[in-house]
């Protein structure tokens, strides 16, 4: 098989890797010198979302009780490895494992999604969960959809760690709609940013040894646990929540694009800043070399509408859960050396949304929060994703989109004009506020300051972010190529006193032309200086950086990729 096909059909399947026991005959590895007893240890391969980062072999354990993490990080301290936090894998960065077995050497992975899964609701007023980071946000939502509350926004993966959100800031899309005002027990930012207290497992200097910690959102050292990128190992974390609500999810193919993302100047009725205004809570997703998004508006309704059909259950998007054969074929022959059929790819992908919508009759859907907010599964098309995080006031998003619009129609016309179709997966556009720290109920509550949302205090009018995302499948010629140029492009336009740019931390960025997550200049300059911008002296990247190295001087939580990055 070309090795462009092979990469086609390594994104349409996704089965668990398998298991080998540290005792089995059958192990390739040397076992870990003086394990600690009573834990499970197997040796497994490792792979991320995209199969873009992948380990054939590397040591992993479930442990039983946040106690067992205590063990294991003493352990690795005195032996010399290292250990890392692993949920579920949906992930494209090297946060986890950098790629291959050089980064995996002497690491342990630690499953927390077989054990640490424990919750509780505390229910009253303030309400609030407690949540081991193991706890899936399927799980975890459900739990609370139970107790009658739910979330704002969260991302739209259902098969993600509460750890791993918080590690990175996960998010969804919501800004209050024009007129509306936050209920308590939500926000419009980050699901980090509803964080009360988390447990870490810290270096304790008295004792010589790593111990459990529980920090307050009002503690200055928390600021670094909230959002920490692997770099520490959360091992639990209370969560403010709210009265669940009843949502609205319009679904939509009509308005053509050139029409949504309009320069402000000409910007209508169905513009995307428009849309954003209506309601809050909007995503569009657009496939390139088509005319028209899929549209997806979400709205608050405590009654059912007459004609919406009522989701009793998360993922109703069913025919998106799939690769379609259509689409399997296609993809075959792209790689195969007709790169020209992206248009008809992309155009066939827009059919198959439009004709599901229908056949499924989920254009209008009414339900409890999490059933029309979770709907990507984990037998979708797997596809890398390039994100970032586009800070500016609400007054600015239409310039935002349009801009990114414009440039990315021309570039894709470039790259056609030479047969080139670097890009065959959409184009994602979504709309959150930044974190504010009072949405958790924690008076003197501090801002995550490695979190994508954190405001800048030198810009009080930025109050929103626009998150860019574009798709592609992984080994696309040309791809790595465009995405640098593409970096190059919004790091120079969205600057000044307009906008400010920092990458999303899961997806990809840093591009050398090759590779992603390369570009020492991105690396080492311009994203840490993304945190550094506006902040206020000791609440910066440097701050971060020196209170996780505080509590962690052996670099125990951490990796070849992150020693680099976090300096």
């Amino acid at each position: 098989m070309p090795p462009g096909v092979a990469a086609a059909a390594s994104v349409m399947q996704w089965t668990p890797a398998f298991q080998v026991p540290a005792a089995s005959a059958a192990s390739t590895l040397a076992t870990p010198p003086n394990f600690p007893p009573g834990i499970s240890l197997y040796q497994q391969a490792f792979k991320n979302w995209s199969g873009e980062i992948a380990v054939d072999a590397v040591w992993t354990c479930a442990p039983n009780a946040p106690a067992d993490v205590v063990t294991l990080a003493n352990w690795a301290h005195a032996n010399g490895w290292r250990i890392r936090a692993k949920g579920y894998g949906h992930n494209w960065s090297p946060l986890v494992v950098p790629n291959g077995a050089a980064g995996s050497a002497n690491v342990l992975l630690v499953d927390t999604t077989q054990h640490l899964t424990a919750v509780t609701v505390h229910s009253g007023s303030p309400a609030s969960v407690t949540a081991q980071a193991g706890i899936s946000m399927d799980a975890l939502l459900a739990t609370l959809e139970g107790a009658g509350y739910g979330m704002t926004a969260c991302p739209a993966p259902g098969d993600l760690s509460l750890g791993g959100v918080l590690a990175i800031g996960g998010h969804g899309t919501a800004v209050p709609a024009r007129g509306e005002s936050l209920t308590a027990g939500h926000t419009f930012g980050s699901v980090t940013n509803l964080v009360q207290s988390l447990t870490a497992v810290v270096w304790d200097g008295g004792s010589g040894q790593y111990v459990l910690k529980t920090f307050s959102r009002s503690d200055p050292d928390i600021r670094a646990f909230l959002v920490h990128l692997g770099r520490a190992f959360i091992t639990e974390a209370t969560l403010r929540t709210g009265p669940n609500k009843r949502l609205r999810c319009q679904s939509s193919y009509t308005i053509q694009a050139n029409d949504m993302f309009a320069p402000p100047a000409s910007a209508g009725s169905n513009s995307f800043a428009k849309l954003v205004d209506g309601s809050g809570r909007v995503e569009a997703i657009w496939f390139p070399f088509t005319t028209v998004p899929w549209l997806k508006v979400w709205s608050v309704s405590p009654s059912k509408p007459w004609f919406s059909k009522q989701q009793d259950s998360p993922y109703p998007f069913t025919f998106a859960d799939t690769v379609a054969q259509s689409t399997s074929d296609t993809l075959a022959q792209i790689f195969a050396g007709d790169p020209g059929l992206t248009p008809t790819l992309e155009n066939g992908e827009m059919g198959i949304v439009g004709s599901g919508l229908i056949v499924t009759g989920t254009w209008d859907l009414w339900g409890w929060s999490k059933n029309t907010l979770h709907y990507v599964k984990p037998t979708t098309l797997k596809v890398t994703a390039n994100g970032y995080v586009i800070l500016t006031s609400r007054a600015n998003i239409q310039r935002v989109v349009s801009e990114f619009y414009a440039y990315y129609t021309q570039a894709l016309t470039a790259y056609q004009n030479r047969g080139q179709y670097p890009m065959n997966g959409p184009l994602e556009i979504r709309v959150t506020g930044l974190d504010n720290p009072a949405d958790c109920g924690v008076p003197g509550a501090v801002s995550a300051e490695l979190s994508p949302l954190k405001p800048r205090p030198d810009h009080p009018e930025w109050d929103v972010a626009v998150w860019l995302d574009i798709l592609t499948v992984p080994g696309t010629p040309y791809s790595e190529q465009f995405y640098k140029e593409t970096e190059a492009w919004v790091l120079g336009n969205y600057t000044g006193s307009y906008a400010a740019l920092r990458a999303e931390w899961s997806k990809g960025w840093g591009y050398d032309g090759t590779t992603a997550w390369a570009n020492p200049a991105v690396l080492g300059t311009v994203i840490p200086n993304s945190y550094r911008a506006g902040q206020a002296a000791g609440d910066t990247w440097d701050t971060a950086v020196a209170t996780l190295n505080a509590y962690d001087p052996g670099h125990v939580f951490g990796n070849t990729f992150l020693d680099g990055l976090l300096v």
